[in-house]
């Protein structure tokens, strides 16, 4: 298994098992992670599709319940490649949208950057978890993807819904079930 340096001995999150509060539970701000199995890329542009159709009463293109949202739009892929690069977006300008897919059963959510004492609160309430990547380090992420395929919104081009297969992808715990934020505060 790979262990990158500082995230030697980090907990093994299997995606998406983790999908209930007991298993949250388990986890706590500031805990290094590796994350392992399956994640969709979503930005704003889908992030707000996705919250449309709910409002609207339509089916997503995808099941979130019990899945774990990354924020990123990934480069294309150089020849051989899974992906390209593969950085986290700012968490912050997902905040307006967090809340309503959490209610439908979105458990985990990655990115970089604070969030706001509503997503917060919403962590708690639906017992899900925020994960902080590494900002900067996309050609690294991109190398823990064994697997992308595009299964929504294509004409986003890069900011496309992609799933994505993971190994060992290094994370931090950010917000967890228990009020606990890496940040110390959760004010956006």
């Amino acid at each position: 298994m790979y262990h990158p340096g500082p995230w030697e001995g980090a907990k093994v999150i299997t995606m998406p098992q983790i999908d209930t509060i007991s298993s949250m539970r388990d986890l706590r701000a500031g805990e290094k992670v590796l994350l392992t199995g399956t994640m969709y890329t979503a930005r704003d542009a889908a992030h707000k599709r996705m919250v449309s159709a709910l409002d609207q009463g339509r089916a997503l293109p995808f099941d979130l319940r019990g899945q774990f949202i990354y924020y990123a739009g990934p480069c294309p892929p150089a020849p051989g490649q899974v992906i390209g690069s593969l950085g986290p977006t700012t968490s912050g300008r997902m905040d307006p949208y967090a809340r309503r897919l959490m209610e439908t059963g979105l458990r985990g959510m990655v990115g970089k950057g604070r969030r706001n004492a509503d997503v917060a609160r919403a962590v708690i309430e639906f017992g899900a978890v925020y994960f902080v990547t590494l900002g900067g380090a996309g050609a690294l992420l991109s190398k823990r993807v064994i697997g992308a395929e595009a299964v929504a919104y294509d004409d986003l081009g890069p900011e496309a819904v992609y799933r994505l297969e993971v190994i060992d992808f290094p994370a931090i715990v950010g917000l967890d079930v228990h009020g606990g934020d890496v940040y110390g505060d959760s004010t956006g």
